[in-house]
């Protein structure tokens, strides 16, 4: 199958940049759990397939239920997200 988009060549700049706030998340004092709900989230808002699937396997692995994950779309009007994580 021959790659549609080379986003290293294409947009490395932006790439560099996500790389580079990745990095700057990974060592704050923000919670992992926390962290993987806003990529879900930020994933959700982009409409990244990709990305979605990825950043669920992700929650799943950290231990977080079906339930808040279906539900993340749908944050505000939710009971299962505390008062942080909104």
């Amino acid at each position: 199958m021959k790659q549609r988009l080379n986003l290293m060549e294409n947009v490395s700049g932006a790439m560099q940049a996500m790389y580079g706030l990745e990095s700057y998340l990974a060592k704050s004092s923000l919670e992992k759990n926390l962290l993987h709900l806003l990529k879900f989230r930020v994933s959700q808002i982009n409409g990244c397939a990709y990305c979605l699937d990825m950043h669920s396997k992700d929650l799943r692995a950290a231990g977080e239920t079906e339930q808040r994950i279906y539900l993340l779309a749908a944050w505000r009007e939710s009971p299962f997200y505390s008062e942080r994580e909104r």
